[in-house]
C-alpha cells in the first residue's frame, strides 16, 4: 500500500470515528446544561412534590439546574406526548406518576405508546392511599365499613379524585374484593371530595396518603385503613388493608422515564444519582414527613415494576368497564 492510500485510509477512518467519539464525550459529560423536568400535571400535586423535592437534590449532586415544568390536563398524557416525541439526549425527561401505567387501558387513541416510546429509569417514590371516613360514621376498622355497605339497602357512596384515578381503582377493587355495593362519586380533584368527607356529604375516601396526614391527626378525619403494606410512621395505628382482604395494594408512585433511545450511560448516570438522592438523610426526612416510601432500584427493576402496574389496573380497568376516550 502506497503512502498516499495509506493516508487517505487514515484520515477517512478517522472521520468515520469521529462522530462516535464526540457522541461518547457528550453522554460522559451529561449534564453540561440545564436539564428539562416534565411533570404532566398541575402544580403543588403529589407528582409536583416528590419532583421538587428530588430534582433539588439532582442539581446539587450533578452540578447542574433541573428546570420543572408543569404541563396538566387529559390525565398526564399531554405533557407525555411531549416527552414521546422529544430528542433522546438526556436533556428532556418525564416525572410521571401512577397514571404512566393506567392511561394505556383507559385511553384507546393516543398518540404515543408507553412501553415503545420510553425507557424506564428509576422508581422514585410509593404512597399508599388512605382509607378516610367521616368522624361521625361509626366503623373504626375495614371489617366494620364491609359490615355497614352490607347492611345499607343501597350500599355506600364513595367519593373518588376523578374518574379513572387511583382513588377510583382503589375503590373498584375494594368493591370487587369485598363483595359489597358501592356508589362511586367522581370529584374534580382530592381537595374537593375531601372537604365533602370531612362536611360528611360523602361519607368515604381513598385519599392519597401524603396529603391528610395533619387532617387526620387532628380529628377532621377518621382512618381506618390503608393500602400499602406494614404500618405507616405517621400513622403507625392504621393496619393496611391487606389485613381484612389479603392481596389488596394500591400505590400511587412517581418516577423517571426518558424518550427511547436515550444513551444508555446517561440512563445509568440518572439512575444512580436519583438513588443517591433518595438515600440521602434530607430527602429520606422530607419523603417520611409525607407518608412517602423510596427503595434503592435499577432501571430493569423499575421496568419491571410498571409492568406489573400496567397488568394489575388494566385488569380493574376492564372488570369495571371504564373507559375515557
Amino acid at each position: 500500500m502506497s503512502a498516499n492510500e495509506l493516508s487517505r485510509r487514515t484520515l477517512l477512518t478517522g472521520l468515520i470515528a469521529a462522530p462516535f467519539v464526540a457522541s461518547a464525550s457528550a453522554e460522559a459529560a451529561w449534564p453540561n446544561r440545564p436539564v428539562s423536568v416534565m411533570v404532566p400535571y398541575p402544580p403543588a400535586g403529589g407528582a409536583d412534590t416528590t419532583a421538587r423535592i428530588l430534582y433539588a437534590k439532582l442539581g446539587t449532586l450533578l452540578g447542574q439546574q433541573f428546570v420543572i415544568e408543569n404541563r396538566g390536563g387529559a390525565g398526564g398524557t399531554i405533557g407525555e406526548a411531549l416527552v414521546a416525541k422529544a430528542t433522546p439526549d438526556g436533556y428532556t425527561i418525564l416525572h410521571d406518576g401512577t397514571a404512566y401505567s393506567i392511561n394505556g387501558a383507559l385511553y384507546s387513541n393516543l398518540p404515543f405508546d408507553y412501553v415503545r416510546d420510553f425507557d424506564a429509569v428509576g422508581l422514585v417514590s410509593l404512597v399508599p392511599n388512605i382509607l378516610v371516613v367521616t368522624p361521625s360514621v361509626p366503623v373504626n376498622t375495614l371489617a366494620d365499613l364491609i359490615a355497614y355497605a352490607r347492611a345499607a339497602p343501597g350500599g355506600i357512596d364513595m367519593a373518588s379524585s376523578g374518574n379513572g384515578t387511583l382513588q377510583h381503582l382503589s375503590l373498584e377493587l375494594f368493591r370487587f374484593m369485598s363483595g359489597v355495593k358501592v356508589n362511586h362519586v367522581p370529584y374534580r380533584g382530592g381537595g374537593p371530595a375531601l372537604n365533602d368527607v370531612i362536611a360528611g356529604q360523602v361519607k368515604f375516601f381513598f385519599s392519597n396518603g401524603s396529603s391528610v396526614v395533619g387532617m387526620i391527626q387532628g380529628g377532621q378525619l377518621k382512618a381506618i385503613a390503608h393500602t400499602g403494606k406494614g404500618r405507616l410512621k405517621t400513622l403507625p395505628d392504621i393496619p393496611p388493608a391487606s389485613d381484612t382482604l389479603p392481596g389488596f395494594e394500591a400505590y400511587e408512585w412517581n418516577g423517571v422515564f426518558v424518550p427511547h433511545g436515550t444513551p444508555p450511560a446517561i440512563v445509568r448516570t440518572l439512575n444512580g444519582a436519583i438513588n443517591e438522592a433518595i438515600g440521602s438523610p434530607e430527602v429520606k426526612a422530607r419523603f417520611e414527613q409525607l407518608n412517602i416510601e423510596s427503595r434503592q432500584n435499577t432501571p430493569e427493576e423499575f421496568s419491571a415494576f410498571v409492568r406489573d402496574q400496567m397488568a394489575r389496573w388494566g385488569k380493574v380497568i376492564k372488570d369495571a368497564n371504564i373507559k375515557l376516550g
